[in-house]
């Protein structure tokens, strides 16, 4: 399941048809006993789904249908209902959740035919946060090479690790923009190498609709900054790395929609050459971006002898979003902790996450 900080409902993929083929990571709750759809009169149905992307509406068999759409343009579609979760040695009956036909969309769609759900972990009363009642979770994020990732559900011994903290921000009245149960933190400035961004911290602050909120995501895989922001961003980078990175001169060319500051690189070159680091400064905390994180391959994408690089910082504006989001490939190797008792999110220097897993859960080395 994908772990989304950036999300409220938690949800599987679905199939009621008992005459239709089915993958392992698809759930079936005919086979069920425990699981009850929730009808659209349900006070679920009708209040505990104000936070959504879409108003939750009646389907033709009464139940309660719900749309969600995400900030990479990917939805999913389906059905609130009641399930029991087994987690480790408890037994939760009732926990609200979404049963969501196969139809989900994304522009990875390699990554979503492995994904058999969502764990929906924002801070809205629908998620799995708020249901479980959880005070504190962390985790960390395997990079590429290394697929032992973390999620830690309470305290569980992470404190030994040093981290710097940065409170959330919270606005109690609704505004157009603003998403009230996301992890809002403050962005403040952006620094590449040694050279800080030229830009004031007004740009950083959401405005009167709250427009300019700055969400911690691990649902969403880049790094996206509005677009005065993006632009100052993407000048600097390219000076910077204008005598090691042979830039791709293909204007209607823009990785996933967002991305247009792309490179050259020989299909003989193993090895990124060295490049700037990218710091984003946020108020008692901040998170580096260095080498391989910088620059993402596009599969498929050879110009003569070269592979494509795009930078992985995105552009809001272009995906039509009125935020800052930090995404997952940008958190990757990092200890986060949220810390909902004392309002703030924690961040760790660079750290393995095999390292982790070893110390922290005892399981012992790693092939």
């Amino acid at each position: 399941m994908v772990i989304d900080t950036g999300s409220e409902l938690s949800w599987l993929h679905c199939n009621n048809n008992k005459k239709t083929f089915v993958h392992n990571s698809t759930f079936l709750p005919i086979h069920s006993s425990s699981y009850k759809p929730i009808p659209c009169s349900s006070t679920t149905c009708t209040d505990q789904t104000r936070d959504f992307s879409s108003p939750a509406s009646c389907d033709v068999r009464k139940l309660c249908h719900v749309i969600l759409s995400y900030a990479d343009a990917s939805s999913s579609e389906g059905n609130l209902a009641l399930e029991t979760f087994n987690i480790e040695n408890l037994r939760i009956p009732g926990m609200v959740f979404g049963c969501m036909d196969l139809s989900f969309s994304s522009s990875n769609s390699e990554e979503d035919s492995k994904t058999t759900g969502l764990l929906g972990m924002n801070m809205g009363s629908l998620s799995f946060v708020s249901q479980m009642g959880f005070q504190k979770f962390s985790y960390c994020i395997s990079d590429d090479k290394d697929s032992t990732g973390v999620l830690l559900l309470g305290d569980g011994g992470a404190s030994k690790y040093p981290l710097n903290y940065t409170p959330l921000i919270r606005i109690s009245s609704r505004l157009p923009y603003f998403d009230q149960v996301a992890y809002t933190v403050q962005l403040e400035g952006i620094r590449v190498s040694n050279k800080l961004l030229p830009l004031p911290k007004s740009v950083f602050v959401p405005d009167h609709t709250g427009a300019g909120q700055t969400m911690v995501d691990s649902g969403t895989q880049f790094t996206f900054l509005l677009g005065p922001v993006y632009t100052e961003l993407r000048r600097e980078f390219l000076y910077q790395t204008k005598r090691v990175l042979r830039v791709l001169d293909e204007p209607n060319f823009v990785f996933q929609g967002t991305m247009d500051l792309c490179f050259r690189v020989p299909l003989t070159q193993t090895k990124l050459p060295p490049l700037p680091t990218v710091s984003m400064i946020f108020r008692g905390a901040e998170i580096t971006v260095s080498g391989d994180k910088l620059l993402y391959r596009v599969m498929g994408e050879v110009r003569g002898n070269d592979n494509v690089y795009c930078m992985t910082f995105g552009n809001s504006d272009l995906l039509g979003l009125e935020a800052y989001v930090i995404g997952h490939h940008h958190q990757q190797n990092l200890w986060v902790e949220f810390d909902l008792a004392k309002s703030r999110v924690g961040f760790s220097s660079f750290i393995k996450c095999d390292i982790i897993a070893n110390q922290i859960l005892n399981m012992g080395p790693t092939d």
